[in-house]
């Protein structure tokens, strides 16, 4: 679907992206030309619950953590129920379904949400997205963790942490204001990989040899189907198995392993957009900017121009 109809996805800045055949809405960040692509949302009264519809069921593209200060609750991944309880810490990846249907329990409680794009963290800007599931920053959102529990010692190091990113997002314009929003977020992703389990997750041969087909082809102008057709499956299957095992089909990461490209060379190089298209797998300068600006609400040139402000 296209992106004529937009709304909100709940406590996040973001935008109705799709919707998939089951109806999930999957949402996708809304970012503001200068600003660091991270929202930080406090549910602390009945009121900040209230705006929840019942079972809201969705996805989204960007990375959420979720502390529960106090209270407690439940919501859904994939179908997959998760308690919340005071102290836990839990991640949600791209492409993952959120089901909200009892987490108003948390009204007489205390939770905070972050959302974010890699964008966000100086340590991921130019990471592959095809080995976000592998990067030491992200062990929480590895499909074998997911979630975690904070000593209770050093809980109010994490009510300090987003209380300040909090502040600092408040007033971008501030002096050090970038600096401070990725260092406080890289902390705490460092917090929140240290929970999680130290043994790494048992790749999956089948995402494996789809993601190094990617890597392989992606900067040529290869489709899905180009995709599928060499690895012998159609691109009906593959898709289908991809998402069920990775949350995103197969154009999605075909697309965002072109797009983290296409950033990376705007932020690190001065090459005109013609080359910048050619070297990502895109038509020519003129579709670069159509899907750029269609993906991020800005044209490459003017978002260049923001990146050289960020830390």
């Amino acid at each position: 679907m296209g992106h004529s109809s937009v709304s909100d996805s709940p406590g996040v800045r973001s935008s109705l992206h799709t919707v998939r055949a089951d109806g999930t809405p999957v949402y996708r960040y809304r970012q503001r030309p200068g600003i660091p692509p991270i929202s930080v949302t406090r549910y602390d009264t009945e009121a900040a619950h209230s705006s929840l519809p019942p079972d809201h069921r969705h996805a989204h593209d960007f990375f959420v953590l979720v502390y529960v200060e106090e209270g407690m609750g439940s919501f859904t991944v994939d179908g997959a129920e998760r308690p919340l309880r005071a102290g836990e810490v839990h991640a949600v990846s791209p492409g993952q379904v959120i089901g909200v249907a009892t987490v108003a329990e948390l009204t007489r409680g205390r939770a905070w949400s972050v959302a974010f794009t890699p964008d966000a963290v100086p340590a991921l800007r130019s990471v592959s997205p095809l080995v976000w599931m592998h990067h030491p920053l992200l062990a929480l959102f590895s499909s074998s963790a997911g979630h975690g529990r904070i000593a209770e010692p050093d809980q109010p190091n994490w009510s300090a942490w987003l209380a300040d990113l909090a502040a600092e997002l408040a007033d971008p314009g501030r002096l050090g204001a970038p600096e401070a929003v990725a260092a406080l977020l890289t902390r705490l992703l460092v917090a929140a990989a240290r929970l999680a389990a130290s043994a790494p997750a048992t790749p999956d041969p089948f995402v494996e040899r789809v993601f190094a087909e990617i890597e392989a082809t992606f900067r040529e102008p290869v489709s899905a189907a180009d995709v599928a057709r060499t690895l012998g499956y159609t691109p009906g299957h593959l898709t289908t198995v991809l998402r069920r095992r990775t949350g995103r089909p197969l154009l999605e990461w075909i697309t965002e392993r072109r797009m983290t490209e296409v950033r990376r060379m705007l932020r690190e190089t001065d090459l005109p957009l013609d080359a910048v298209a050619a070297q990502t797998g895109l038509r020519d300068a003129t579709y670069l900017v159509r899907r750029f600006r269609d993906r991020y609400g800005i044209t490459p040139q003017r978002w260049r121009r923001t990146q050289r402000a960020w830390p």
